[in-house]
């Protein structure tokens, strides 16, 4: 945890409501867009960020710094998002244990001008939108938010194995959706 965050979150547990809305500035854009990739509603991703937040303030005094406040703030708002969606977690943990290797970040960069390449940019997300939500959720957590693999592990509570397979499965799905858009242009 970096040391301003580390000094943010110590005097926000001693009750200092300036240095919570400090984390809650930080934090707000990456607590309402994993909400909102998984719930894709914005006024339900609107209302979870926010108990999400109200969650957070109640528990901080609990929070005892074993992982990045991040980690532990998007663990909150994953756990409300599998009570509005139960079947999610039941979608996540039958992906299974495979140990995957680390796959490449993929490379989404073409030869072509940079219309091709903001269209490139629509369609992966309109096709991220189109992935389960379970894919989505773990694809928002490592390319959106950052976090490490062993971060999502941590924060969803699943098997390594299972987050490293989950992302592989759609980052294939969305390679899938790359490829058909690179035909598109080939074709057109």
């Amino acid at each position: 945890m970096p040391a301003s965050e580390q000094s943010l979150v110590l005097k926000a547990q001693k009750g200092d409501p300036d240095a919570f809305a400090a984390l809650v500035r930080e934090h707000q854009q990456y607590v309402y867009n994993l909400a909102l990739r998984v719930v894709k509603d914005e006024n339900e991703a609107l209302d979870l960020a926010q108990e999400a937040f109200v969650r957070a303030w109640t528990a901080l005094p609990n929070f005892k710094g074993q992982s990045q406040f991040r980690t532990w703030l998007y663990r909150i708002v994953t756990n409300l998002c599998y009570n509005r969606l139960p079947n999610l977690r039941r979608t996540l943990n039958d992906l299974g244990d495979d140990v995957m290797e680390d796959i490449p970040e993929p490379h989404f960069n073409t030869p072509a001008s940079a219309f091709e390449s903001n269209e490139t940019r629509q369609h992966l997300n309109e096709a991220i939108q189109n992935l389960d939500a379970n894919y989505q959720l773990l694809i928002t957590l490592r390319y959106q938010n950052e976090l490490s693999y062993e971060e999502i592990a941590s924060t969803l509570n699943l098997p390594l194995g299972t987050v490293k397979t989950g992302i592989f499965r759609a980052k294939e799905q969305l390679r899938k959706s790359l490829a058909k858009l690179e035909e598109s242009w080939i074709t057109a």
